[in-house]
């Protein structure tokens, strides 16, 4: 038994067959009986074992984490936030949980983050929940929200591979604040197909979905940037991650790009652009294929 979030638990002994098996008839069972089409398969953290646990066979608990994330790939929908040697499988793997917050393990961490781990092998990622996991600090402290905070986080996700709310928006947010993260799965929703399309190329040769600047622009100085990124090779995404900002400065790689805005820029430039709350700012490369 382990302290767990706002309790107790169990902990899953991962090389003993009779624990998986029951596990895995659980998942079944609401699978059958429900419909449910795949699990969020939440902690298997390295920090959650130790090294003294009594296992059916040797192992660690870098190999209980393994243990447990193979269990997804009997899924086809999951999601993980801890994964060990499984890069370049089946898995969907979040960003351990942020903080509801603009710097540190907030907001801005999601973009390096998720870069890292496209890098790391796991090309379908998926950041923290919107307006970030720990959510039960808000929603204890009503004047702990910050909604401008949250419609950036939307904006930021949303040319994500994925993304999630935890806390309803609509529970949370007045209406303009929450309109414009209803714009902002609207977005996500319309690039579906493209991003759908990506995943698949991703499953079939392992490049990140999320690339970092410098990776689809190598030898232009973009090693440094931490706050734009690439979403396949002709989306340019730049989301504003600083509180109170209303423009930023965008960097704009070679070729020709076509904002959301419809502005063209001819890079490689850089640009400054009007960024209200109502504005994801980012751009489609024209030349070539400008549709994936």
């Amino acid at each position: 038994m382990r302290p767990w979030w706002n309790g107790y638990s169990a902990v899953l002994d991962g090389t003993h067959e009779g624990a998986v098996g029951w596990f895995g008839e659980q998942l079944d069972f609401l699978r059958t009986e429900y419909g449910v089409d795949g699990f969020k398969l939440d902690a298997g953290d390295i920090e959650f074992y130790e090294n003294n646990d009594q296992t059916a066979a040797p192992s660690s608990p870098h190999g209980q984490c393994e243990a447990w994330a193979r269990i997804g790939l009997n899924y086809a929908l999951n999601e993980y936030r801890a994964c060990w040697k499984l890069g370049g499988q089946a898995l969907a793997q979040r960003l351990k949980d942020k903080l509801h917050a603009w710097d540190g393990n907030g907001l801005s961490s999601l973009i390096p983050d998720a870069l890292a781990q496209g890098l790391l092998g796991h090309p379908f990622t998926c950041p923290d929940m919107i307006g970030g996991g720990e959510y039960m600090h808000f929603q204890q402290h009503s004047d702990a929200l910050d909604q401008e905070l949250f419609v950036r986080s939307a904006q930021c996700a949303a040319l994500f591979p994925m993304m999630q709310f935890s806390a309803a928006p609509w529970r949370v947010l007045d209406a303009e604040h929450l309109r414009y993260c209803v714009d902002a799965a609207n977005l996500h929703s319309r690039l579906g197909s493209e991003i759908l399309e990506l995943a698949k190329r991703a499953a079939e040769d392992g490049e990140p979905m999320m690339r970092h600047l410098a990776y689809s622009f190598p030898d232009m100085g973009y090693e440094h940037m931490n706050d734009q990124f690439m979403l396949g090779e002709h989306i340019l995404v730049a989301p504003v991650l600083q509180k109170g900002a209303i423009k930023r400065s965008i960097i704009i790689p070679p070729g020709v790009w076509k904002g959301d805005d419809d502005s063209i820029a001819e890079g490689p430039c850089t640009v400054d652009v009007d960024a209200p709350l109502s504005r994801l700012p980012w751009y489609r490369k024209l030349d070539g294929n400008s549709f994936i």
